[in-house]
């Protein structure tokens, strides 16, 4: 994407000028309206209707009512100052069996909430995949299922051709790693599988469906874009310097996250993670002539999602498998680790090993056990430290050379935190899940602050 914002060059606050500032969602954990104007079933309906998947047997079928309340949130956005927003589209919003026939509502719904924030100068990013697959593509073997990919670039390409005028940043994937480790591995996402097996051939198809989309979106977008994936990483250190705690720590990141960086980059996954997950039964015919240079595509971006770190040892009792360390410290609701610096330190990791042209921050945040007051106000002093130090690092990377660009917090509303229900809130705006009434946090309040300067209040807050 052509753009005057491409220098890298900081201002006077630290942070480039025309550095975006934002918030993050998933339309899951937002929207509600599950079946609202043709909408299909996706592979989270169906999970959190399954018996004893999710806490307290909490469902997103109304989540935050975004749907409906789209406009409020919006202007919520303005008072905060927010120049960006990201956020997700529903693959079965859109195609209600993952392809075929398209849902005209659906597409009416985005085309509206994305010229409401054009008309409120707020920058569009939009995410095509935030866990959200349909379920009748789930029926077929879900991310297992090569022909995935494929659907997945089709409704890429629709959603270029579609919003390219108006949208020019475009994510194809949000964590892949969550779909496969937690969603086919432990089964404590959706889809709920529990086969290591899967590993590999989930990652290697969403990553194909990355590279395919990639070619989609540039080819159908009307104007030129931004385009590019996320992925979640951890700033991650072996508990000790043994050979055995290194060698946990290594084979960890490998399985994480050096196995998306290294496909995306290098064209090539990590031989010993390659070698361990083969051994697990993944078919030898699954990475086709051709495929890795697909997957390898140049981006424009990458997006990171960055919580804390992660150190690793050695797995106890005999067990192969690295453990980590139980976190210590100051935590959040969820047992994270508050290290600000693992966000600095991998930021210049990615941007040393991997030279993306730019980087997106896109998730940071923090859950809290926040309380409203009587008088509407609600005070989160422990998210607004949180965020001061993650913008600070972010801030410090910047100036040893790191192409950030953006920074969206998670998340801008309270809402469906996955398995863990409506329990942890992450949003610097409170949601009343009674009245569904949202009140700005104080941390939001510092949010905006720090937004209508670029950063320059970051100092004297």
């Amino acid at each position: 994407m052509s753009d005057a914002r491409a220098t890298h060059g900081a201002g006077a606050s630290g942070f480039p000028p025309g550095f975006y500032w934002g918030t993050a969602t998933a339309a899951y954990q937002i929207e509600g309206a599950p079946r609202a104007d043709g909408k299909g079933e996706s592979i989270w309906d169906h999970f959190t209707h399954t018996p004893g998947k999710i806490a307290r047997g909490e469902t997103g079928d109304v989540a935050d009512d975004h749907y409906h309340r789209w406009q409020d949130d919006l202007d919520l956005m303005q008072r905060l100052n927010l120049n960006a927003y990201r956020f997700s589209i529903s693959w079965p919003r859109i195609f209600p069996d993952g392809y075929g026939s398209l849902n005209e509502a659906g597409l009416d719904f985005y085309s509206r909430l994305i010229d409401g924030m054009l008309a409120r100068g707020i920058e569009p990013f939009a995410t095509l995949y935030h866990w959200d697959l349909p379920q009748p593509l789930q029926d077929k073997g879900g991310w297992t299922n090569r022909d995935t990919a494929k659907a997945f670039a089709d409704y890429a390409g629709v959603m270029a051709r579609r919003f390219g005028d108006r949208v020019g940043h475009w994510i194809t994937l949000n964590e892949p790693c969550v779909t496969t480790v937690l969603g086919h591995v432990t089964g404590e996402m959706a889809p709920g599988e529990k086969n290591p097996a899967l590993i590999l051939p989930v990652a290697h198809h969403q990553l194909l469906a990355h590279g395919l989309a990639i070619q989609a979106i540039r080819a159908e977008s009307p104007r030129p874009t931004d385009a590019g994936i996320t992925l979640n990483l951890a700033y991650i250190e072996p508990a000790s310097d043994r050979e055995e705690d290194v060698a946990a720590a290594k084979l960890f990141s490998g399985a994480w996250q050096d196995i998306y960086l290294e496909a995306l980059y290098r064209q090539r996954y990590p031989e010993e993670i390659e070698t361990i997950l083969r051994m697990l039964g993944a078919p030898d015919d699954l990475i086709q002539p051709d495929d890795m240079a697909t997957i390898a595509a140049p981006t424009d971006f990458i997006g990171i999602n960055y919580y804390s770190r992660n150190i690793v040892r050695a797995g106890q009792n005999g067990s192969l498998l690295p453990e980590v360390v139980p976190a210590s410290g100051a935590l959040t609701v969820m047992g994270w680790e508050v290290y600000p610096q693992g966000l600095r330190d991998l930021l210049l990791h990615v941007h040393q090993t991997y030279k993306p042209p730019r980087i997106y921050v896109t998730e940071n945040g923090a859950a809290y056990p926040d309380t409203l007051a009587p008088d509407g106000a609600v005070h989160d002093p422990d998210r607004t430290r949180y965020l001061r130090l993650h913008f600070d690092a972010t801030r410090e990377a910047i100036a040893a050379g790191a192409p950030v660009e953006g920074f969206f917090v998670w998340s801008l509303l309270d809402n469906f935190e996955w398995a863990h229900g409506f329990e942890p809130r992450f949003g610097v705006i409170y949601v009343d899940y009674a009245t569904l009434d949202r009140h700005i946090k104080d941390s939001g309040r510092f949010l905006a602050k720090v937004a209508a300067t670029n950063g320059a209040r970051l100092d004297a807050e």
